[in-house]
């Protein structure tokens, strides 16, 4: 019974999704901080945290329950977490 539960692939969910709440944790944090600060920067540290760590995970949930095969998931995958670099670069560069 449990041994069902306990897969590869279950494992890499459940993996996936810890990292994405607790990513959500940290960007909400940083969130808390532009609005107490008015610092944009955070804003955009927010935003790149939230999409290195959540968005990765749901886009490549959303994409392969669209129907989209291995390459179009990492592609997707890939495209979020360069957005997210790329805020969080413009975070730090401001």
């Amino acid at each position: 019974m449990i041994g069902d539960l306990v897969t590869p692939s279950n494992i890499a969910v459940a993996s996936g999704a810890l990292t994405g709440v607790v990513g959500l944790f940290v960007a909400t944090l940083a969130y808390r901080g532009y609005r107490r600060n008015d610092s944009p920067m955070m804003r955009w540290l927010a935003v790149g945290i939230g999409l290195l760590t959540a968005g990765a995970f749901l886009t490549a949930i959303v994409v392969d329950q669209a129907g989209g095969g291995d390459t179009l998931v990492l592609l997707a995958r890939g495209l979020v977490t360069v957005a997210g670099l790329s805020a969080v670069l413009y975070a730090l560069l401001s």
